[in-house]
């Protein structure tokens, strides 16, 4: 069965025991941050994942008494950002806001990349996590998932979907859903989400595939209909949306979001970064902001947040050999 895995009950045990060792490690380490943090995002202004980046950083900057200033390097998949990092002094003042790229670059760029994904980035906290959803033109005929599988059956070839890039969530997310409902969509590629939203909305492409945050600004102006989520649980922004897997048994895709660090950082001090990261996600105003957003937080260890991460490399490097994803 395909799915992304999501963190288990364990990441909610997490934190507390981290919380009780802090103040040991304050004295062990000395006071961090002790000057500014530069935290590269790999991402643009605006996006899903700056949004949340920024709330995460205000908060802590806030928390710790130090500024956390965030660094917008966008391009080649989250790759320039993540170049930057791995070869930056590991010294704990440089670290990578990163997202699902991260974990589908591996394989798809192979030896063309430039560092070693695994050995030269340190995972620290994951920092949220949003289902996939998959929306439709207000003018497609098919309105539910069955109908929309019945119609791609009677018409294979003929459908067309939306994503931002060869490889991206949103990409295997179709491919997925190709293999698992039997039926061939086509996957077309738009350089900006804000073209395909366009083309969406006027009904010049029928599908995309997206994020709960991206869909929630489409759908409350009624540019388009969310068919279904690819989380396991309703949604609370999403009322009436049903879930993937009601029709497609363990569909689920996931976006998520990570601060990394250069191998190498002291882990003593990136474990003190886990722990104030872990205090954040539940400080009431922070909740009430990525619960808005439509973005889920779990409480998680280093070693937790390793561990998805392999996962995470492991379902897409399957993905795309079965789906015959590649960037020429």
């Amino acid at each position: 069965m395909s799915k992304i895995a999501r963190p288990g009950r364990r990441l909610l045990l997490a934190t507390g025991a981290m919380g009780l060792a802090m103040p040991g490690l304050l004295r062990a380490q000395g006071r961090y941050p002790d000057h500014t943090v530069r935290v590269v995002n790999a991402y643009s202004p605006g996006g899903t994942a700056d949004v949340v980046c920024r709330i995460l950083f205000t908060a802590l900057s806030e928390r710790l008494g130090q500024s956390f200033a965030v660094e917008n390097r966008p391009g080649a998949a989250g790759t320039l950002a993540a170049q930057a990092v791995a070869r930056a002094t590991p010294d704990a003042y440089t670290l990578l806001y990163d997202a699902t790229a991260h974990s589908v670059n591996p394989s798809l760029f192979g030896s063309r990349l430039s560092y070693d994904t695994r050995k030269d980035l340190l995972p620290v906290f994951l920092a949220m996590l949003t289902p996939n959803t998959l929306m439709r033109a207000n003018s497609l005929e098919a309105r539910t998932i069955p109908d929309l599988i019945a119609l791609a059956k009677r018409r294979p070839g003929q459908l067309d979907c939306a994503s931002t890039g060869i490889g991206t969530v949103q990409h295997v997310s179709l491919e997925l859903f190709n293999m698992r409902a039997g039926v061939k969509i086509n996957h077309i590629v738009y350089k900006e989400i804000a073209a395909s939203r366009n083309d969406l909305a006027a009904g010049r492409i029928p599908l995309q595939f997206s994020n709960v945050p991206s869909t929630l600004a489409v759908t409350q102006s009624n540019q388009a209909v969310c068919m279904a989520h690819c989380g396991p649980e309703p949604i609370g922004v999403l009322p009436g949306v049903p879930a993937m897997t009601e029709f497609l048994p363990g569909f689920e895709t996931w976006e998520w979001n990570g601060v990394f660090a250069p191998a190498g950082t002291p882990l003593p001090l990136m474990r003190q970064l886990n722990a104030a990261l872990n205090a954040v996600i539940r400080e009431p105003a922070v909740v009430a902001r990525l619960t808005e957003l439509g973005a889920l937080t779990r409480a998680n260890s280093i070693e937790d947040f390793a561990a998805f991460r392999e996962q995470q490399i492991a379902f897409f490097a399957d993905m795309v050999k079965k789906a015959d994803i590649h960037i020429d």
